[in-house]
């Protein structure tokens, strides 16, 4: 686990969140999104947390140019984890929850305690069967008031019980450069969405997507 924070000035919010903006994105390891990627987006959009996939050790400098607190997590025998970053202080450090694995790579979901809600970042299996298993081990294991966001490599409805798919309904990667499919989501339990959409896609071959979420309390 790699866990940094910024020298810069950071204004801490406190932890019962009226709304909460959270942008998730694919940034295509080191083919596709830079660290001044990433940061231009941090600074177009303010989010209060922004969850990336495929994030490689280059995006660990991002602190250094946004400010804030950035955490990842390596996939084992990959140059590539999950990350996330906030303009404010972690209530605890970001944990892991091992996933159902396939044959070939372990995945980890990134585990963000709220206190009053969790939120989890994952990068799902490609297979359809074992992608359904990993969020339903996660769905059992999470909090009841909780948000699944990330990259999860499903074809059609995920059907996870007790959690709403509220993520943008439109196109968010074009499999193979043509088929426009949406493999960006977001899952809630317990949680209101206020507004979700679609953002601009320039170096990645994802979309980052935006959603505002309230807890349920």
């Amino acid at each position: 686990m790699i866990l940094l924070m910024s020298s810069h000035t950071t204004f801490e919010k406190p932890y019962d969140f009226l709304q909460m903006k959270i942008i998730s994105w694919n940034l295509l390891r080191k083919k596709g999104a830079s660290v001044e990627d990433v940061a231009f987006l941090i600074n177009n959009h303010n989010p209060d947390l922004l969850l990336m996939q495929e994030a490689t050790e280059e995006i660990n400098i991002l602190p250094q140019l946004v400010g804030g607190f950035y955490s990842r997590f390596p996939l084992p025998r990959r140059i590539h984890g999950v990350a996330c970053w906030s303009p404010y202080p972690f209530l605890a450090p970001p944990s892991f929850y091992d996933l159902p694995r396939g044959t070939l790579i372990r995945r980890v979901a990134q585990i963000i305690n709220y206190k009053n809600f969790w939120i989890a970042n994952v990068h799902l299996s490609h297979g359809q069967f074992l992608n359904r298993k990993q969020l339903q081990a996660l769905s059992d294991f999470l909090p009841p008031h909780s948000a699944i966001l990330g990259d999860f490599n499903q074809i059609g409805p995920a059907m996870i019980h007790g959690f709403k798919d509220v993520g943008p309904n439109h196109p968010t990667h074009k499999m193979i450069n043509l088929l426009p499919i949406r493999l960006d989501r977001c899952l809630i339990r317990g949680m209101k969405c206020v507004s979700s959409k679609v953002l601009s896609r320039f170096t990645s071959d994802h979309h980052p997507i935006m959603v505002i979420l309230e807890p349920n309390l």
